[in-house]
């Protein structure tokens, strides 16, 4: 039998090409950081939404359970890390809504819309959003 010219030939696939990659990969670019911190405050999003419901279940228990959650929410480390939840909050709905001239291409007729309006008109939904649920929550 013959020796095989290439000793690493296989027949259905090439050898793999895979160079290492350090785990910080993302730390080189600016861009890439932002993507990964984007990522990582979508957990403190989730958190707010189950925050939320374990409000409304408190408030469904009485007046009593509603008052032992707001004492729980009172408290100085429950509060400083409410404030860094709403710096992550904040950070990523600045970033996703940064994202949407990319992914949303409007046209009216045969011309684009630009940039700038569709991210204004997405700004200006946030804000009319939240001046309503503050209206609703504060000021009726």
């Amino acid at each position: 039998m013959d020796r095989p010219v290439n000793p690493d030939y296989t027949r259905h696939h090439p050898k793999w090409y895979r160079p290492r990659t350090p785990i910080f990969w993302w730390l080189r670019s600016a861009a890439y950081l932002r993507f990964i911190l984007r990522e990582l405050t979508a957990l403190f999003v989730g958190y707010s939404a189950i925050l939320l419901m374990a409000q409304a279940v408190a408030v469904g228990r009485g007046p009593g359970a509603w008052a032992a959650f707001q004492a729980w929410l009172g408290h100085p480390g429950v509060l400083a890390f409410h404030a860094f939840v709403l710096v992550a909050v904040l950070f990523h709905t600045v970033t996703w809504l940064g994202l949407a001239p990319r992914a949303l291409v409007v046209r009216l007729g045969r011309r684009r819309v630009p940039d700038g309006a569709v991210l204004a008109g997405h700004y200006a939904a946030w804000a009319v959003i939240s001046a309503a649920v503050a209206w609703l929550l504060v000021g009726r």
